[in-house]
């Protein structure tokens, strides 16, 4: 039960930041917090990822609805005792939902974190976004760690 409560410490963190931009900034305002590295930016984005299948809803409601109910099978099931696989997908779950609450209620997802790395203007992301790649990092640690103590336990310490 803990880890849906990260869940819901994702979305409702990812929800009152995009209020608060939504409330306070105009689309496109943007203001600086560290020169050439990080502004807050009002930004709309009506696709996935980086503006991809732009006016594609419906395809964005089907696909969460699928992703959530997988995420909430497996903490029911697969990651049981495993803490690492809870904890990812719990920051998974608040991610998609975060942004399936924009979804659903603006028909756009509200983004305003914009970051230049080594000169490069990368795309305006959100909580939510964050939730997701920080989830997914996770996972795959967890898939490493899994494959190694697999290894181990099929072949022995090498």
């Amino acid at each position: 039960m803990g880890y849906y409560l990260i869940a819901l410490f994702v979305i409702i963190l990812d929800q009152f930041t995009k209020w608060t931009i939504v409330r306070n900034m105009e689309i496109g305002e943007s203001t600086k917090i560290i020169d050439n590295f990080f502004y807050l930016t009002s930004h709309r984005n009506k696709g996935a990822a980086w503006g991809m299948l732009e006016g594609q809803m419906w395809l964005f409601y089907i696909i969460t609805l699928i992703v959530v109910s997988g995420i909430i099978y497996y903490m029911q099931t697969q990651a049981k005792g495993k803490p690492l696989f809870q904890v990812s997908l719990a920051f998974i779950l608040g991610g998609a939902v975060g942004n399936f609450i924009d979804r659903l209620f603006r028909k756009e997802v509200v983004d305003f974190l914009d970051t230049y790395i080594f000169g490069y203007d990368f795309p305006i992301f959100n909580i939510a976004d964050s939730a997701l790649t920080i989830g997914v990092i996770l996972l795959f640690i967890q898939m490493f760690k899994e494959e190694r103590k697999e290894k181990v336990r099929t072949h022995g310490k090498n």
